[in-house]
């Protein structure tokens, strides 16, 4: 025969175990008239920004313009995460700048650690990636690598635009302005979009650290 004792050790138990059961259960999100989650964070913030299901592969840029304005060479160094695609300009450990990035191929993949910036030019040019044209002018290898292949005889050779070029290694890594898709696609350099990358290149300095991981 079961006693009140024994009755409230079994009620306390169901409880233990209704209750573990909803602690592991996770918040419903939200959903709008059309069946399309609804953001939780307020607009304009970077946790409203990182929650769009579209993030890290957008190509949208998020900024602090208040961070930014009190961000300078003193106080600024960059993140890359190849993983995610994204670079990040920081004031110390707070993010200034959330953008799209484009990093190298398998065959030629962006080198991982701790860089600091080596050189800036804004008008660079590629030493080896680029166009050869023939004699005539016309153009031959729209991919042209100046190392392996064979200049046209009385060719030319026009190297890949690299503007607001930060060098990160001697061998010719760096980072600037190019054609950002939402994967590798570069030869070791990381690119970032036209629109975020002078801003970034005007907030560090020769010697700035660059972190890529």
């Amino acid at each position: 025969m079961m006693t009140f004792r024994n009755l409230a050790q079994c009620a306390a138990a169901i409880a233990i175990v209704l209750i573990a059961s909803c602690a592991n259960q996770k918040p419903v999100a939200k959903i709008d008239k059309n069946g399309n989650p609804i953001n939780p964070y307020p607009a304009g913030t970077y946790e409203n920004f990182k929650a769009d299901p579209k993030y890290p592969l957008t190509k949208n840029v998020w900024k602090n313009d208040e961070l930014l304005a009190q961000t300078n060479p003193s106080n600024s160094h960059i993140k890359i995460d190849l993983a995610t695609q994204r670079g990040f300009l920081m004031n110390n450990d707070q993010i200034v700048i959330d953008y799209p990035i484009c990093s190298g191929i398998k065959s030629r993949p962006t080198p991982t650690g701790t860089f600091y910036i080596l050189e800036k030019v804004v008008d660079k040019k590629s030493n080896r990636y680029g166009r050869m044209y023939d004699a005539a002018g016309e153009c031959v290898n729209g991919n042209a690598d100046a190392v392996l292949d064979a200049m046209p005889e009385g060719g030319r050779f026009d190297g890949a635009p690299m503007r607001y070029w930060m060098r990160l290694t001697p061998d010719g890594v760096g980072h600037h302005i190019g054609p950002v898709l939402r994967h590798p696609a570069s030869h070791a350099c990381v690119r970032g979009p036209s629109g975020t990358i002078p801003i970034v290149y005007s907030k560090v300095k020769e010697g700035t650290k660059v972190e890529i991981h």
